[in-house]
């Protein structure tokens, strides 16, 4: 048979079409849209949490990106203002953005209908409607990582491993922001008061906890015999201050999860010795990925920021949110092949089973239903030097937290 020379042009074009256009297909990247507040409320912590997601992207295209594809990060400041949120999430949507973080519960709160509307991917970790774990619901949002009610009942639950199994008589005070971040474990508290016979105490801060005087008067008249705190950055500074000058010993306080290695360089390592937080994230650098990172990226000159950042725990937070999201794409890749899609990197997030970034994080199980990924925390003290690990991850008090999720999630309406 013979060929003409028109016929075989076709037909060499033809291969070396069917050759490149898989490898040009896994050259569009997965892009990630951080719409993060960069300027004004949540700086203690966007920084770090960017850096991180930066440098885990950075480090995943060194090895060939997810299923060759490579990962884009877009990080734009919204300022923590929802307007300027959705502004973000339009444009980044129309430059073929489908996975968005805010790390802002307004302005989570604002993009979410949107999000839900065009199926596409909010991620909204220790930020958010809480109820928002309910996959049945918000089948398009995943918090990935512990409710605020999650996270004080896991406090609650060690305190009672403290009174070794029972509250009844303890004395707890609750410290907190008097504005939504500070107010949403109340209903909680008051539900496990009830259920384990504690006495609760209730001591609001007010914005922006600059001036916690009056609260820790009353602390120092009411004498808790243990105190969660929802404070946010300075503010435990601030309290800690207060404490001293009340007689309040630092071993009764337990933070929640955001109190990081700056606020305890302002308090004084000596002077914080025996404070507590909740965290659902290893501290320090002995993490595997972290070394990787150090090896890989800082040590030749390739990190996205301050290195002195890697000792903080809000790049640990954001190493751990990011493993997931990429372990959410590994997923996706795995079950549906390249280009990832928003529907299949929602199958995917929701096939993550039993995941820690090989220690940096609580294990996380993500199903359709529960996209908080089970609500694991522990309880840490800095002991001077370093922080020490004071119970395993637990998730307790978990049918009665579910009640409340159920509940809330079903009065919504889009």
């Amino acid at each position: 048979m013979r060929f003409s020379k028109c016929s075989a042009a076709a037909a060499i074009a033809s291969i070396v079409a069917l050759t490149i256009a898989p490898q040009a297909r896994a050259e569009q990247p997965l892009k990630l849209g951080v719409c993060y507040d960069l300027s004004k409320a949540y700086t203690f912590a966007t920084p770090q949490v960017s850096q991180a997601a930066q440098d885990l992207v950075a480090l995943t295209n060194l090895k060939g990106g997810i299923g060759g594809t490579p990962i884009e990060v877009i990080v734009q400041d919204h300022g923590n203002e929802p307007q300027r949120g959705i502004e973000c999430y339009e444009k980044l949507k129309r430059e073929g953005v489908f996975i968005f973080d805010t790390l802002s519960t307004p302005v989570s709160i604002a993009m979410l209908p949107r999000v839900m509307q065009d199926k596409n991917i909010l991620i909204q970790a220790l930020v958010g409607r809480g109820d928002a774990v309910d996959g049945a619901v918000f089948g398009w949002v995943f918090p990935l990582g512990p409710t605020y009610w999650g996270q004080v009942a896991n406090d609650i639950a060690y305190l009672k491993q403290v009174h070794t199994g029972n509250l009844r008589g303890v004395k707890i005070g609750f410290v907190y922001l008097d504005y939504p971040f500070g107010q949403e474990p109340i209903p909680i508290l008051q539900t496990l008061a009830k259920v384990e016979g504690f006495e609760l105490k209730l001591y609001p801060v007010p914005l922006p906890g600059n001036d916690q005087a009056g609260s820790w008067t009353q602390v120092r008249r009411d004498q808790p015999d243990h105190i969660i705190s929802w404070l946010l950055a300075g503010a435990h500074v601030v309290a800690s201050k207060e404490m001293k000058r009340n007689g309040i010993p630092m071993d009764k306080y337990i933070s929640v999860n955001w109190l990081n290695e700056v606020d305890i360089a302002n308090i004084g390592p000596e002077a914080a010795k025996g404070l507590k937080r909740g965290t659902n994230v290893a501290g320090g650098q002995d993490v595997p990925v972290i070394q990787e990172i150090i090896a890989e990226l800082y040590r030749k000159g390739r990190g996205s920021g301050p290195e002195k950042n890697l000792k903080d725990v809000y790049y640990n937070t954001g190493l751990a949110m990011y493993s997931m999201i990429l372990q959410g794409a590994r997923q996706a890749a795995k079950l549906h092949g390249t280009p990832i899609t928003s529907a299949t990197m929602r199958e995917g997030l929701q096939n993550i089973t039993n995941y820690d970034a090989n220690g940096l994080m609580a294990p996380v199980t993500v199903t359709s239903s529960d996209h908080g990924g089970g609500g694991k925390t522990r309880v840490e003290m800095w002991d001077g030097e370093k922080w020490v690990p004071q119970t395993e991850w637990i998730a307790a008090y978990t049918d009665l937290i579910w009640e409340v999720v159920r509940k809330s999630s079903s009065e919504y309406h889009n």
